[in-house]
């Protein structure tokens, strides 16, 4: 039997199944079961076709963030208002044929806007560019889901769509350590207590991966499906912003009943009339959650006037590699001004997490 026959095997088992308490650990073990012969499906795939999914975009910039929505939403008119950048519109599907970068510069950070081709249903499978299409969003600091006011239902498709090729949307990983050993079983340590799954599937879990010996941490509670995320290691936790695009074709009755309606809070905008762009762009801003780091020179005086833009929890060593990508070689230390020291001109690692508005000084070696 191969990889298709076994993955629709188990589809039709978990279909026959009643989900209940005495069936959770086998629907659970049948879940992992079902990923991990997907993962093992796309790895085929992958090597069967000799070339990387994706297309190839270098990311530049504070951050970067992708339109994603299906043909004609509006994301070319978009990204055009956000960047000023001149990607191709037209009242037909399918205008941008591949990926068109702009830059946003808001509020003194640079924030690379990437425009999408529209994706469709089945795009997870490879229908329509789709694969090439949703795997760009895999190294995204943010991805802006845009609807049409008319198709609000299509959220979930997009949804779907990016769930399939392991992003997880508006998630954060598992709180969790395992590490393998040479002997001894499966050990489970808990900070807290597992009520969305029962130690022994999770050690099922783990030993169909191929873990039959290590130690396990458990820092949060977690259900059989983060688990399996966690343990397959190809997810990407990413967040998102959902747009409801065209409300210059509606009133605020309308809008108002469609919110209520909604599973998501979205941001309504007209890029066309350019109706809450700047109110989009505050919400972008606020979602990326940057930090300022002013910058003093050895015996300099620090640049108020211009901080340096990051995200929150950055490092010294992510700082060199924004001012260069050779100075982490050449960093002796750093001194720190601001909320993340003891006192001012505290002496730092490279691994020194910095806060917002700190002031750093790097020393480089002699």
């Amino acid at each position: 039997m191969g990889i298709p026959e076994k993955i629709q095997s188990i589809k039709d088992e978990m279909s026959r199944t009643q989900i209940n308490k005495a069936t959770e650990h086998h629907v659970g073990l049948l879940k992992a079961k079902l990923a991990k012969l997907k993962r093992e499906q796309e790895d085929v795939k992958s090597r069967s076709s000799g070339s990387s999914v994706g297309f190839d975009v270098k990311r530049t910039g504070d951050a970067t963030l992708v339109l994603i929505g299906l043909p004609s939403v509006g994301k070319s008119t978009l990204l055009n208002k956000l960047t000023g950048a001149k990607s191709a519109v037209g009242a037909f599907q399918f205008t941008t044929t591949t990926v068109v970068p702009g830059m946003m510069e808001y509020r003194g950070a640079k924030i690379q806007v990437l425009d999408l081709p529209g994706i469709i249903k089945g795009a997870s499978t490879g229908k329509g560019l789709g694969k090439r299409v949703l795997a760009v969003a895999k190294s995204a600091d943010l991805v802006l889901i845009i609807l049409d006011v008319f198709q609000p239902y299509l959220e979930d498709v997009i949804r779907t769509e990016l769930g399939n090729i392991g992003i997880r949307l508006d998630q954060k990983p598992p709180n969790i350590v395992v590490e393998k050993t040479g002997d001894g079983g499966i050990s489970v340590s808990q900070q807290v207590s597992l009520t969305k799954m029962s130690i022994s599937l999770m050690k099922d879990i783990l030993r169909l991966y191929g873990m039959n010996n290590g130690r396990v941490l458990i820092r949060e509670d977690v259900d059989a499906d983060q688990l399996t995320d966690f343990i397959s290691g190809n997810k990407f936790y990413v967040d998102s912003l959902t747009i409801m695009n065209k409300i210059d074709l509606v009133n605020q009755g309308f809008l108002m009943e469609l919110q209520e309606k909604s599973k998501s809070k979205f941001i309504p905008i007209s890029a066309d009339s350019e109706i809450n762009v700047n109110a989009l762009k505050d919400a972008i801003y606020e979602k990326l959650d940057f930090i300022r780091i002013y910058m003093r020179p050895k015996g300099g005086e620090t640049d108020f006037k211009e901080p340096l833009i990051a995200r929150r929890n950055s490092t010294v060593v992510d700082i060199c590699n924004k001012l260069h990508r050779d100075l982490k070689k050449d960093f002796r230390y750093g001194l720190v001004w601001g909320k993340s020291v003891k006192f001012g001109g505290q002496r730092v690692s490279i691994n020194h997490v910095l806060q917002d508005e700190d002031v750093l000084t790097i020393v480089k070696a002699k």
